[in-house]
């Protein structure tokens, strides 16, 4: 067990062997085979049986993975002590051990069924600003054409789906298109009204996509209600109503957020999780896998962005896991059958055309547009949130969120490509052109069965100018309202927006290709791609594919989970290569002009102590300049530093730490020898202080402020005085401590690797300071010329 855990979690040995002793002293108790004898007959000990909360964290603090992660393990070595004891209590351990895989499966469960219900209520909300079917309003334009038995469809229309203008029996064409603009606005405005009133009213955390907030709390911090029920049920309806108001934003990213919703409160059925933040993050990391999984049927893209994107630590065990979990939610989706397709996205396509090695060059091409728009698109997008944070538009969110939905439809409406929903645009940008094509962005000169044909050919169509024209405004007005609409308090996630913009662009760039290549068929440089009697196999469809996933890769940095996931919803395993080519270009040039992807710029902005594994620190700063108080003997201190706060370990009164907690807002105290003799003993967390001595004075007859606290194993015979408190059990005694010299390089990367809260700083045994993850991030922040202030919370 032992040597699992070190593989598991790659911890140094010998700190583990300290963790394991030292908590195995500290929890003698538990298995009631060792009780204290020191002769005493009104010592008390306040921690015989633990009150509640211990160990336990406050909101907007870190949590200490160490801490967690030996206290799980000290658990499950007593359930193993145990397990031979009894059918009973073989049993509690068969429990336990499948534990994990049973809430798994309830969290894939759970965020397949509400994907599910979003995808239909999306889509016929969706199709509610244009119109109704009459025979069955519940059914949106598609499954009302089907249900019909109507086939021939003219521009999406059958005889039992009408439009508004229909139904208010206006026939002047004119009038039923001011009648269809003014109802598909109205629609699109009460939608985003209502989600933003839902958002405002019931749960304020349920706004935007929520992956740089699970970022965070995956990365060990703590947000009371974010992954909430309230947060959940708005969330789930708000996502519904912000993508049916036709908004630049999409479904997928806010299905991460519910994804971890479910996990969160599904861990809670499960004590060996809901009480263990470490634990939980487990689960968490599963349930953003599962998101993904259910945002575009690709379960295996799906446990790879949990892996490359999300979570901060992600061992075997929860790899397995988060695999099964996104393979049980998009099974569910899958027999709920949302689209109707037996697909699980919308936008889902399959063709094999080949590619050929001279199209690496336009994909080249896309994948450096992609990290051009992307790195514009963070810069643009944060500059606009950090005016909102600090103007009155901030304190107007509904207003806001009322007015871009009102410019969105505007100008989406006279455009079919910006009036219809992204994912359907997506699809109709993938799809190929074929001899049974009549799309306007097919019709243009084409050779479909030879050269001959197409030498034969006098008139080009004229759809396919207008088209061109028709995405390329598409491209600018998606490309600017998404930096708005980013940030606005609804849900609103970036993936679909930036898919549909890279996706415009590739097409663009492929009807272009094969336009050069089809008109230049007899050049050597093209002679492989188009031969005589042969059809010019340029497939325009794989371009949008490519420009779809080096936009998003550009915005957000992703790369293998990225090109899993493309190749997931295509279903094309010879597209790899552009796709990786188009990613890494976009990636690369993308950091060339700004190193954070959108989350990480997000996490930035609003301060939360997030530390980038992605990031190097490459300064020569040592852990004296950072430590708390600075140290005089080094010329590090300065006048107003506050002094060190520490308890002793056998001399402070129960009145004394009752006014250093009162007095102080710490996390939590060195406990020393003596205040003469400054030599660490240990370290008790702040709230494991307050339940404590709180507990002790409901409980515990004849505790009085002039009580000692002591932090040792032995307490002296007192005849007289008042009651003495052990508090021994709540001190950590094995906490990470460094020297005042060791490099902040290794500082970091200890924060980073092992997930400290924080550690303590010595000088040959002697008590120093202490360094906190919000001091790392502030020194970071210094050093990088930004504001340290901006780190907000602990």
């Amino acid at each position: 067990m032992f040597r699992e855990f070190i593989e598991m979690d790659k911890l140094p040995l010998g700190k583990l062997q300290d963790i394991y002793h030292t908590l195995v002293d500290n929890y003698e108790d538990l298995d009631g085979k060792k009780r204290e004898e020191d002769g005493s007959s009104n010592l008390v000990d306040t921690l015989e049986d633990l009150p509640p909360g211990i160990g336990q964290y406050d909101d907007f603090h870190t949590i200490d993975w160490l801490r967690d992660i030996a206290r799980d393990t000290l658990r499950h070595r007593q359930i193993v002590k145990k397990k031979h004891a009894g059918f009973v209590e073989w049993l509690k351990g068969a429990h336990d051990a499948w534990s994990g895989w049973m809430c798994v499966l309830l969290v894939g469960v759970a965020t397949g069924t509400v994907a599910g219900f979003v995808d239909i209520g999306t889509s016929w909300m969706s199709d509610l600003k244009e119109g109704i079917c009459r025979q069955a309003f519940w059914l949106n334009r598609e499954q009302c054409c089907w249900s019909a038995n109507d086939t021939t469809l003219d521009e999406n229309r059958c005889s039992q789906w009408f439009m508004w203008s229909d139904l208010m029996g206006v026939e002047n064409e004119a009038g039923a298109y001011i009648i269809r603009y003014i109802t598909y606005m109205m629609f699109a405005l009460l939608f985003a009204f209502l989600a933003a009133i839902f958002v405002r009213v019931f749960a304020p955390y349920a706004c935007s996509s929520g992956i740089p907030e699970i970022k965070t709390i995956l990365s060990g911090f703590i947000i009371r209600g974010y992954l909430g029920k309230w947060t959940f049920l708005t969330k789930s309806v708000g996502v519904i109503l912000s993508v049916a108001s036709g908004l630049s934003l999409g479904k997928e990213g806010p299905f991460v957020h519910i994804g971890c919703c479910c996990g969160n409160i599904i861990s809670h059925l499960f004590p060996k999780y809901g009480n263990n933040e470490a634990k939980k993050r487990e689960i968490l990391s599963a349930a953003a896998a599962a998101g993904v999984s259910v945002a575009f049927g690709a379960p295996i893209g799906g446990v790879l962005f949990s892996l490359e994107e999300v979570s901060y630590y992600f061992p075997p065990k929860t790899m397995w896991r988060s695999f099964f979990c996104a393979l049980a939610a998009a099974f569910v989706l899958r027999a709920i059958n949302p689209f109707g397709n037996d697909h699980l996205v919308m936008f889902y396509i399959d063709y094999n055309e080949p590619w050929y090695i001279q199209e690496l060059v336009p994909f080249i091409l896309i994948g450096a547009l992609g990290g051009i728009y992307g790195s514009l698109f963070i810069r643009f997008n944060i500059k606009w949130c950090r005016y909102r944070k600090t103007s009155v538009l901030g304190k107007y969110p509904i207003v806001e969120v009322l007015a871009v939905t009102f410019i969105t439809a505007l100008l989406s409406f006279p455009n079919p490509y910006t009036r219809m929903n992204s994912s359907e645009l997506i699809r109709e940008l993938m799809s190929r052109c074929g001899p049974e094509d009549n799309s306007d962005l097919c019709d243009y000169k084409r050779n479909f069965t030879s050269l001959e044909t197409y030498m034969s050919s006098t008139t080009a169509g004229d759809g396919v100018i207008r088209s061109l024209w028709m995405l390329a405004l598409a491209f600018i007005f998606k490309g600017i309202i998404t930096i708005f609409t980013i940030g606005t308090k609804v849900p609103a996630g970036l993936f679909i927006p930036s898919l549909a913009i890279g996706a415009t662009l590739g097409r663009i760039v492929g009807i272009g290709v094969e336009q050069l290549v089809v008109a230049n068929h007899d050049n050597p440089f093209f002679y492989n791609m188009c031969r005589s009697q042969q059809q010019c196999t340029i497939t325009p469809g794989l371009y949008a594919i490519v420009g779809a996933a080096a936009f998003l890769g550009g915005v957000t940095r992703m790369t293998v989970s990225l090109v899993v996931v493309m190749f997931e919803v295509t279903g094309g395993l010879q597209y790899i290569v552009p796709l990786m080519a188009a990613v890494m270009t976009s990636k690369w040039v993308g950091d060339a002009l700004g190193k954070e992807g959108i989350y990480e710029a997000h996490i930035q902005l609003n301060g939360y102590p997030y530390l980038n594994s992605k990031d190097e620190f490459t300064h020569t700063t040592i852990a004296a300049d950072v430590m708390r108080p600075r140290c005089w003997r080094y010329g590090l201190g300065v006048r107003n530093d506050p002094p060190l706060c520490v308890i002793t370990q056998e001399s402070t009164t129960l009145e004394e730490i009752e006014h250093i907690l009162h007095d102080t807002e710490h996390n939590g105290f060195p406990v020393v020898v003596s205040r003469e003799s400054q030599y660490l003993v240990g370290f008790v967390l702040r709230r494991d202080l307050l339940l404590a001595t709180a507990n002790a004075r409901k409980t515990i007859e004849g505790v009085v402020g002039e009580s000692i606290v002591y932090f040792t194993d032995q307490v002296p015979r007192r005849v007289n005085g008042p009651v003495p408190l052990k508090l021994r059990k709540i001190m950590d005694m094995a906490p990470v401590t460094i020297t005042d010299q060791t490099p902040m390089e290794t500082v970091v990367e200890m924060f980073r690797k092992l997930g400290l809260r924080q550690t303590v700083v010595t000088h040959n045994g002697r008590l120093l300071g202490i360094i906190t993850k919000k001091d790392v991030l502030r020194h970071i922040a210094q050093l990088q010329n930004q504001d340290p202030d901006s780190i907000l919370f602990n």
